[in-house]
């Protein structure tokens, strides 16, 4: 969504393709209100109080997929999503790991983010704090 029409994504997008970082880019979206399709806000810089509660709350539900192949975890994420909306949850926590034991990218974290991005009940997410596991366990927030 964006606020500011003063500039355009075809305005961003040029001055991205001119070379600049991707910490001018962050800014620049930043600065443009510009927001993905997880964040639904109230308040232009953090949300609505609402938002802020439920990203502060526990979790409703916790789904762990270390072990798992992409298909087995893409299929556990299905279920674990179509059982929280029938539950009327609005957070859950998935725990997909670090990825420090595979070869590369790690697969689990790619494969959560994927799911997020393609599912349509899927609002705002982020990493757990500190001992909650850092960028080894996701949060998503689930659009009403």
């Amino acid at each position: 969504m964006v606020k500011n029409k003063a500039m355009n994504f075809g305005d961003i997008f040029d001055k991205w393709e001119r070379g600049k970082s991707s910490g001018y880019m962050k800014d620049l979206l930043r600065d443009n209100e510009v927001y993905g399709k997880n964040i639904e806000t109230g308040n232009k810089k953090h949300g609505s109080a609402g938002q802020h509660r439920l990203r502060s709350k526990k979790p409703d539900d916790v789904l762990d997929i270390h072990g798992f192949t992409h298909d087995e975890a893409w299929l556990s994420l299905d279920r674990f999503f179509q059982k929280a909306l029938s539950k009327d949850y609005r957070k859950l926590l998935i725990i997909h790991g670090k990825g420090n034991h595979s070869k590369g990218e790690a697969v689990l974290g790619k494969t959560v983010r994927d799911f997020i991005e393609q599912c349509p009940n899927a609002g705002e997410s982020g990493f757990q704090k500190g001992a909650g596991g850092g960028t080894g366990a996701t949060w998503v927030l689930l659009k009403k």
